[in-house]
């Protein structure tokens, strides 16, 4: 089975609820098992500011689906949350699901990007992917918690429930 870290983020429409939704959701995935959760984040959006602040995580799930596969899986769980592509970058989400990681695999191509493209920049991620193991290891060989020293902590926040 594939080990894969899939980032979440929303802030609109109960962002909260619905990673917490999102999360039970991954688990539900045919050929996927849920592994790990993160700690449930609050952050300052990227791009635009005039927009809610998100709710962030990152899951780690284990499946016998493909990259593509799992990828289509995700976006049918953003749609049932509302979710609408419509090409704007770094806006408000209902809901969004990024593959961050699929084994150490490298994929680029129409609909796939992985290792997730900016992600070395974005707390966002590094924070709640280094609270599933602090160990981890890029494929290009960048140790997630190396990445703390050039990326600050941004003003997020674990949201204590």
């Amino acid at each position: 089975m594939a080990k894969c870290y899939i980032g979440i983020g929303a802030n609109l429409n109960n962002p909260l609820l619905t990673v917490k939704k999102a999360i039970a959701e991954l688990g539900e995935i045919p050929q996927t098992s849920l592994v790990s959760v993160s700690q449930i984040y609050q952050s300052k959006p990227m791009g635009p500011e005039d927009q809610p602040d998100y709710v962030n995580a990152a899951a780690l799930v284990s499946t016998h689906l493909t990259p593509h596969e799992l990828f289509k899986y995700t976006c049918d769980i953003e749609l049932l949350h509302g979710r609408v592509r419509n090409g704007a970058h770094w806006g408000p989400r209902t809901l969004d699901l990024d593959i961050l990681l699929y084994d150490n695999l490298t994929i680029t191509d129409e609909t796939l990007t992985v290792p997730h493209y900016g992600m070395k920049e974005r707390e966002f991620v590094i924070y709640p992917l280094l609270d599933i193991d602090p160990t981890l290891v890029l494929p290009c060989g960048t140790q997630v918690n190396s990445l703390t020293q050039a990326v600050p902590l941004n003003g997020m926040t674990a949201i204590e429930e």
